[in-house]
């Protein structure tokens, strides 16, 4: 039998952290359609039952087109099983008539439900938690370990339960209890690790990346499960339409814009990102005090490459000060002062840094 397991979709998304309202509605469609893609990977390859661990819904209000196609995406894939547990952005108001729920979706709350799946020997459980029943409810679950047990959560992994924190899942509690495959939400990036001798442990993590701190790939888990072996072979699929990227460049000992750009084309040259991604670049490493770098330049030579890109300037401030101590010019002078100020050494780089250029007839840098 096979399962996908997915989490995190967060449909309904704003996008507008870094998109203008034009690429950030295209980007909240275009995750909604690799849901859409999703189910129907898995009408193309046989599975028979989607895990949704959390977080389909991204904010209280869900738009009515969202509702409709998620709705219609189920009604119409009769022969696919939704299991839907509902994560801390997950509200009460996706089908908010009971009457009009399809039989192919199936709900949970905050104790623990069971369903069976397959022809019998596969049982998933899965719980809302809350700050009420976080506690007890991981406490006191013992499935039967003769089954292939699955078990659904939405929460941060973790070793022991801190105080008021119904996300966190303490993992002491369901080893070594016949668990073949806990099926977690929340973190955002693909995991899977041993829980115990036995079984596993997985964030599917989600299937669109939305900001830089989700760079890399982006799917969900097919779950391959042999009842009779009683064995659960995993795979990532990488579905998302774009990804993100993070570029670090180091332009230590550059002093120019035209030696930045080089650098800049060649790690992006080095990295995987094509014409669909979205890219930040980071300049890392430390410059000269007179180096001469136009970030806004070096951006405006790439940006048009890709679907977005930004630019931070993370560099450091390197002052020879040796250099301009027998310096008659008024750049000598104004170093040397600076240099004997009460200021901490990065303020001295950054004031002489500024000063030059005002003296070399630039303008005031904000």
């Amino acid at each position: 039998m096979k399962i996908i397991h997915c989490a995190d979709l967060h449909l309904d998304s704003k996008m507008t952290a870094n998109l203008d309202k034009v690429k950030a509605k295209e980007r909240k469609n275009e995750i909604l359609k690799t849901f859409q893609r999703m189910v129907s990977w898995a009408g193309e390859n046989d599975v028979k039952a989607i895990l949704i661990a959390g977080d389909m819904f991204d904010t209280k209000v869900i738009s009515m087109s969202t509702k409709n196609v998620v709705y219609a995406a189920i009604c119409n894939n009769p022969d696919i099983d939704f299991y839907y547990l509902k994560g801390n952005h997950d509200r009460d108001n996706f089908i908010e008539d009971i009457s009009q729920i399809p039989e192919n979706l199936h709900l949970f709350n905050d104790t623990w439900t069971e369903y069976r799946l397959g022809a019998g020997k596969i049982r998933l459980f899965g719980v809302e938690l809350n700050k009420d029943n976080s506690g007890p409810v991981q406490n006191t679950f013992a499935p039967d370990p003769s089954n292939i047990n699955i078990v659904m959560l939405h929460g941060q992994e973790a070793e022991s339960t801190g105080k008021d924190k119904a996300e966190i899942i303490n993992l002491k509690n369901f080893r070594n209890k016949g668990i073949n495959y806990l099926a977690l939400g929340h973190i955002h990036e693909y995991k899977l690790e041993n829980l115990d001798g036995e079984g596993k442990y997985c964030y599917p993590g989600c299937l669109e990346g939305r900001g830089f701190d989700e760079c890399g790939d982006h799917g969900f888990v097919v779950l391959d499960i042999d009842e009779n072996a009683k064995t659960i072979n995993s795979q990532f699929v990488s579905l998302a339409y774009r990804r993100l990227y993070t570029v670090n460049v180091d332009i230590s000992g550059l002093n120019t814009t035209p030696e930045i750009i080089s650098a800049v084309k060649l790690s992006l040259e080095e990295s995987d990102a094509t014409s669909k991604d979205l890219v930040k670049l980071v300049l890392t490493g430390t410059v000269d005090v007179e180096c001469e770098k136009d970030t806004d330049f070096v951006l405006s030579s790439f940006m048009d490459d890709y679907y977005f890109m930004k630019l931070y300037d993370e560099t450091g401030i390197y002052v020879d000060y040796e250099s301009f101590m027998l310096d008659e010019s008024l750049k000598g002078e104004f170093v040397r002062l600076v240099k004997a100020s009460e200021l901490d050494e990065d303020k001295k780089a950054l004031v002489i840094k500024q000063g030059l250029h005002i003296i070399g007839g630039g303008k005031i840098e904000e």
